[in-house]
Formats: C-alpha cells, sequence, structure tokens
C-alpha cells in the first residue's frame, strides 16, 4: 500500500471528525457542555464509546505483537481489569454521585484537605499527561514509518499534524463531542479486529472454525501461568490483583474515565454503563490476542523475520500494510487511528476539565459560561496539546520497550500514590496531616523505584510486575496513617 493511499484516509478520516464537531457544538459551547455534556449523556453511547478509549493503540498494536513472548498471558491482567471495573461501578460511582462532583479530585479536599486535593489532581495531571503521550507516540511511529518518511518529514511535524487535528475537534464540543466521536472510532476498532482476524485466516486459507481450533493449538493460546511466583513476572496472581488495581487507578480514580460516567443523569444509568463496558471489553482484549496469534502464524509461513524489527509493535503493521492487499491495509488504519485518537482525544479533554476546576477553580465561579472563562479554557486545552507534544518528543529518545509494558509500568509509578489517598479517604476516619501529603505522594514512588532496582532486582529472585501498583498504594496509605490523627467528627466521604 502507498503512502499516498494512507494519506488520503487519514484525511477523509479526520474530515468525517471535524463535521461531527461542528455538529455537535454548533448549538452549545459552553464549560457545561465541555466538561460534562450538560449530563444528559445516554449511557448505551457512552458504555460503547469508553471501549476505544480504554482500548486505545497500544492494545491494538502492543497487545497482539506481546503475544510471541508472553502467550496469551495478558489475559490474566484482563481478567484482574474486569474485577476493578466491578469495584468502580460499586464503590467509587454511588461516591462521586452522591456529591455531584464534576472533578472527582474535589472529594479529596473534603475528605483530606486542600493540599491533598490539589496533590491528587496534580498526580492525574501528570499521570494522564505520559500516558497519552505515550499512546500517541505508539501511533506517530506507525505513521511516520509507513507514510511521512516517504516525503521526509520530520517526526516532531507528524505529531505536530496529529495533535493539531485534535484540538481542532475537541476544542468546543468537549466531552459532548466526544461522547459521539468515540461511539463512531469504537464501531471502527471493532469493526477492524474483526476484519483483521478474517483478512489474516482468509490468507492463511482457514474458516471460521479452522481458525479457532488454529489459535487454541497454536503454542501462543496459554493464559494462566502458576510456575515461579517469585522471579516470573507472568505470574497469575502478579497480572490479575495488578489488573484490579491498575484498573481502580487509571480507571476509578481518573478523571478522564469518570467524566464520561458523570455526564450520565443517574447512578443507575453510570453503574449499567460500567458493567456492560466490561463485558464487551474482556470479549475484545480476547480479540486482540486471537490477533496476535494469527498474525505470528502467518509471520512463520510467509517468511517474515518477526527478530528483524525494532519492536514486536511493528508486527501487525507490518504484517498488514506491507504482506496483505490493499483492504486488509486500509481497514488496519482505520483501526489503529480510531483507537489512538479516541484515547488522545478524550485525555485532552479530561485534563483540561481538570485543571480548569481543580487549579482554576471554575467550579466556584458565580458564572462558569462567562466568556472569559471560556476562552481560559480554550488556552488551557491548547496548553495541554503542546505539553503532550513536548512529553512524545522525549518518550522517542528513550523507549526501547514495547509501549504496552512502559505505559503500565509509568502508570504504576504515577497512580499508586492516587490509590492511596482515596483508599484512606474511604477505609479510615483518620485526619492526615495535610501539609505532609505532597511530600508523601513524591516519596512513595521514590521508595518504591529504589527497592525495585537497587534491592529486588540484584539482591533477590523476585521480579517486579504490574502488581507495583499495590506496594506504592500501600507505601503511600502506610506514611499517611503514621502522620495523620484521630477524626474530631465525622467525615465526608468516610465508610
Amino acid at each position: 500500500m502507498t503512502p499516498g493511499i494512507l494519506l488520503l484516509f487519514l484525511i477523509a478520516y479526520f474530515s468525517l471528525l471535524l463535521g461531527v464537531a461542528y455538529f455537535t457544538s454548533r448549538k452549545s459551547a459552553d464549560n457545561a457542555s465541555f466538561f460534562v455534556a450538560n449530563r444528559s449523556a445516554k449511557w448505551y453511547m457512552v458504555a460503547f464509546g469508553m471501549i476505544g478509549t480504554a482500548l486505545s493503540g497500544v492494545t491494538f498494536i502492543s497487545v497482539p505483537g506481546a503475544v510471541g513472548n508472553t502467550d496469551f498471558g495478558y489475559f490474566q491482567f484482563i481478567l484482574g481489569n474486569a474485577v476493578g471495573f466491578i469495584i468502580i461501578a460499586y464503590v467509587l460511582l454511588p461516591l462521586y454521585y452522591r456529591m455531584n462532583l464534576t472533578s472527582i479530585y474535589t472529594y479529596l479536599e473534603e475528605r483530606l484537605g486542600h493540599r491533598s486535593y490539589k496533590t491528587g489532581a496534580m498526580i492525574f495531571l501528570i499521570s494522564r499527561t505520559i500516558g497519552s503521550a505515550f499512546r500517541l507516540y505508539l501511533v506517530a511511529i506507525i505513521l511516520q514509518r509507513f507514510i511521512f518518511d516517504a516525503w521526509n518529514v520530520p517526526f516532531a511535524v507528524t505529531i505536530m499534524l496529529c495533535l493539531l487535528l485534535i484540538w481542532l475537534y475537541t476544542n468546543k464540543g468537549g466531552l459532548k463531542t466526544i461522547i459521539i466521536t468515540d461511539m463512531m472510532q469504537t464501531f471502527f476498532l471493532v469493526l477492524a479486529v474483526v476484519l483483521s482476524i478474517y483478512f489474516m485466516a482468509d490468507s492463511l486459507g482457514m474458516g471460521l472454525l479452522q481458525t479457532i481450533e488454529t489459535v487454541k493449538e497454536s503454542s501462543y493460546s496459554r493464559i494462566f501461568f502458576w510456575e515461579d511466583p517469585l522471579g516470573n513476572n507472568m505470574y497469575f496472581w502478579k497480572h490479575f490483583l495488578g489488573g484490579i488495581f491498575v484498573t481502580i487507578g487509571m480507571t476509578g480514580l481518573d478523571q478522564d474515565m469518570m467524566q464520561k460516567n458523570l455526564s450520565m443523569k443517574t447512578i443507575g444509568e453510570a453503574q449499567t454503563n460500567m458493567l456492560t463496558f466490561t463485558g464487551i471489553f474482556v470479549v475484545i482484549n480476547l480479540f486482540f490476542l486471537a490477533v496476535g496469534a494469527l498474525l505470528y502464524i502467518y509471520a512463520a509461513q510467509a517468511g517474515i523475520d518477526v527478530s528483524g524489527l525494532r519492536t514486536p509493535d511493528y508486527l501487525y503493521p507490518e504484517v498488514a500494510l506491507r504482506h496483505l492487499t490493499l483492504v486488509p491495509g486500509i481497514i488496519f488504519m482505520m483501526g489503529l487511528t480510531a483507537a489512538t485518537f479516541a484515547t488522545t482525544d478524550s485525555a485532552l479533554t479530561a485534563l483540561t476539565t481538570s485543571f480548569c476546576v481543580d487549579f482554576l477553580n471554575f467550579n466556584k465561579k458565580a458564572d462558569p459560561n462567562d466568556r472569559s472563562l471560556v476562552r481560559a479554557r480554550n488556552r488551557v486545552h491548547f496548553a495541554f496539546s503542546v505539553l503532550l507534544l513536548l512529553v512524545i518528543l522525549v518518550f522517542r529518545l528513550i523507549n526501547d520497550e514495547s509501549v504496552v509494558n512502559a505505559i503500565f509500568t509509568a502508570a504504576s509509578y504515577t497512580y499508586g500514590p492516587l490509590l492511596g489517598l482515596f483508599a484512606f479517604g474511604l477505609l479510615t476516619r483518620r485526619q492526615v496531616a495535610d501539609r505532609a501529603v505532597p511530600y508523601i505522594c513524591l516519596l512513595s514512588p521514590a521508595l518504591c523505584y529504589l527497592l525495585n532496582v537497587y534491592v529486588l532486582t540484584p539482591y533477590t529472585a523476585y521480579a517486579m510486575g504490574f502488581e507495583l501498583i499495590i506496594y506504592n498504594g500501600a507505601i503511600t496509605w502506610i506514611m499517611l496513617w503514621a502522620t495523620s490523627s484521630k477524626p474530631q467528627a465525622q467525615p465526608t466521604g468516610a465508610v
């Protein structure tokens, strides 16, 4: 497939997104529409659209690529994710709705204190900026390799182009636009993964039943890893428990994902949304793992040198864009673009919302839809676009591993203190030393890093996996307890 055809596809795709943005924001482009879609979103639209946000280009590229090294072991993590989503639905969502929150971090102010609140919001801004930059980086290197390198376009220009397009269609409509575009992009993502399986199976001369049997009987289909609990970071309980707590941190304590749930009228609709989303999420990830197995089976038969690829993330685009026919290549680009931009546009909107509410105090203004505040929101939205650009350029210089591992490792360090803060607020009635909270939230991930790099790795057989977030949150919780005092009165939000 030629770079020119792929570029024409991207132009058509973004024209569609800009059209959606125009029609969703032409009647209302105020802050209420931008932040919570006027609390009038339909749960089934949000549930379907959240699939694209949760999966992202990382799932689309890195999960199939990782099958070559870890088989279907990633599904252990997905099972933990499912449990985490259920906990969010029945523990966190009732709290957020009871307090009628726009930013979920305002809970921390009422329960723990002003500095705890600002610290929690800042942790989210840092965490989501890094995570979103990693995700966009993944699609950008694919676009660069298969499209823009043909015209010697610098990587920085590719990133700027992507962010400019995302900014254009999210700047006015915000969450109201995102709900529609995410639903549309999720449809493209699901269609792409199903058709990818079909086209690869067809190229291998297999029907549906034979494809299922081939994947099942392949050496890649192993799901559960029970050997070597200490030295194997794929060990079941590490992945499963890590999946639970990473989900609580990256979804339940993340303004991006919760902002969509808070756009619905009732807690019942929000919980129905989460449970529906969970079922679809598990099934779709199983499909992605099947794509991974088929990719390696296809590569073996087609004589593709997998070891010659810089990273396993390149395998899927290599097969789709250079070894299959035109239609599968277009389907692949449709799915990759939909998955990645569904995540980045949503994150950019959530970052803007959190900063405006948590640091500029929009929710405390007499008229949050004042024109000066709308202009301020637009400036914040643009500033976060520039920040994402800078983080991506730095990440390009240092990354040498699969992006999916980089994202969840970073999340374990950054979301751990947030997990500890919310857990302390919900599970105890003690009062924190509010002035000490920012220092505790800096110290905890630093201690985790030092423990992992300078103690566990060189002196023990223990291999740290995604469960790192549990240790990080626990250390935060212990330090909060050690510096806290008994309550003088019943705190808001404690259970």
